[in-house]
């Protein structure tokens, strides 16, 4: 896989302290199989976000570091999540995508 284009994982329904672990050993697995700098991580489908998700993702963001440095990067962040980001100081750690994904040529997202 070329190392400028962002590996992909997709988070979506509730997302729970129970499920995290699974969710990290996805993100590993991506890892594993990729040398991408980036994992674009889709969270427009994550429902009634709360601390479990930002702790969800501040995980995930973790595993991303440890494996070589790489960078997770939130896509389609519901409202509800960012505000939960911004509250516990999260949001400059979790990079949130700012649009340049779709300047960059990707599709936009719903």
């Amino acid at each position: 896989m070329d190392p400028l284009s962002p590996a992909v994982l997709v988070l979506s329904g509730r997302v729970t302290r129970a499920g995290t672990p699974r969710l990290c050993a996805d993100l590993e697995a991506i890892l594993a199989t990729s040398d991408a700098a980036v994992v674009d991580c889709d969270v427009g489908g994550v429902v009634e976000p709360d601390l479990a998700s930002v702790e969800a993702l501040a995980r995930l963001s973790l595993v991303a570091r440890r494996a070589g440095g790489r960078r997770l990067r939130l896509l389609h962040v519901p409202p509800e999540l960012r505000s939960l980001l911004d509250l516990v100081g999260l949001a400059d750690v979790v990079g949130l995508d700012d649009g340049s994904a779709v300047e960059a040529g990707r599709a936009p997202g719903p």
